[in-house]
């Protein structure tokens, strides 16, 4: 294992060094945004979405193919919309709850993401994280090694089959995007809120697309924009996953499981370079983000940069992030993340 993983959870703190709770309370200080700062991120992600949208098509109208490559940059900017509309969600953009909700709701069109829907999802994932007795719901399938044991044989073919990166971040993004998201599908309890959002973001869509259509045509609508939603959302899968499923992150069932030592080491730092961390609005930065959902995604480097004890924490480098595929099965005995083949040495060995 790599120096990045030296502090995990099971390394006693240094005699002077904040445990979870006064972290808490430390990074509470970032939570007011900035409201000129927030308008500004706004623009320079829009904007630029927009043109590189529009130079897409205008290459594929003239048969420019080299010009397609803009829609990389194009879903760059787009997952970027949806850090955005995910800060948002946590009401920490704007911190006006009317402003960040109709923002998210209109960047919801966009995204292919029903922000109402999304906003209860992705809370529930904030709230349960790391909790081995509320797993389902916003995360990742993660089995425990005696789970998958438990599992008939086409059981466990199935759940490799989930697993295997082709499907997670290949059909993946197409199923959640494309399928998934249309419809709110085991949210009844929740009222008609996330049915109505979902609906709302539905027409939304397609009216913006029968807008595009009917100025540009279908194909180079097609051709232009379902590949900007699919690669936004292959790299938005990829972040999410990476956040939670390295090797040293935090599972326990209650009442070991505490809220505030589970946002810290059951999030990861992913240490981008620098123009990565830009254009994923520094979500890197997650295990501070699940401490303290409220601080603008802009502010995160803030807390870095004040508390640097906070950079050692579950940090992964992007080089250590691709191991991390291999990781499916949280082995409860040694409180990691293991690999199938690892799973299977360790039950022949004991």
């Amino acid at each position: 294992m790599s120096a990045a993983f030296d502090y995990s959870k099971d390394q006693p703190p240094e005699p002077d060094a904040p445990d979870a709770k006064m972290w808490l309370k430390i990074v509470n200080a970032y939570r007011k945004p900035r409201l000129a700062r927030s308008y500004f991120e706004l623009a320079i992600t829009l904007v630029p979405f927009a043109l590189l949208w529009v130079g897409a098509l205008v290459s594929y109208h003239y048969a420019f193919w080299p010009g397609l490559v803009l829609v990389v940059p194009a879903a760059a900017f787009l997952l970027r919309l949806f850090i955005i509309q995910h800060d948002c969600g946590h009401g920490a953009f704007f911190a006006r709850r009317s402003v960040d909700d109709w923002t998210g709701r209109v960047l919801g069109v966009l995204t292919f993401t029903p922000y109402d829907y999304w906003r209860r999802a992705h809370a529930e994932h904030h709230a349960t994280a790391g909790n081995l007795d509320e797993r389902g719901v916003g995360d990742i399938t993660t089995l425990t090694v005696a789970e998958y044991k438990a599992l008939s044989p086409l059981g466990r073919f199935g759940y490799r089959l989930y697993r295997h990166p082709i499907i997670l971040f290949g059909v993946g993004p197409a199923w959640v995007f494309l399928l998934k998201q249309r419809l709110p599908i085991g949210m009844m309890k929740d009222g008609a809120l996330p049915w109505i959002s979902t609906m709302a973001t539905n027409l939304g869509m397609a009216l913006f697309a029968a807008l595009m259509i009917w100025a540009v045509g279908l194909w180079p609508f097609l051709v232009v924009h379902l590949p900007i939603v699919l690669l936004a959302g292959a790299a938005g899968i990829w972040l999410f996953y990476v956040q939670h499923q390295f090797e040293d992150t935090h599972w326990s069932a209650p009442p070991e499981w505490q809220f505030q030592h589970a946002a810290l080491h059951g999030a990861s730092h992913y240490d981008l370079p620098w123009g990565l961390r830009w254009l994923t609005g520094h979500i890197g930065v997650h295990h501070v983000h699940h401490l303290s959902s409220k601080i603008p995604f802009y502010r995160l480097p803030e807390v870095l940069r004040d508390h640097p004890e906070l950079k050692t924490i579950s940090r992964i480098t992007l080089k250590e992030s691709l191991a991390c595929v291999k990781l499916v099965l949280w082995d409860e005995k040694l409180g990691r993340l293991v690999s199938f083949r690892e799973a299977n040495r360790l039950a022949v060995v004991g």
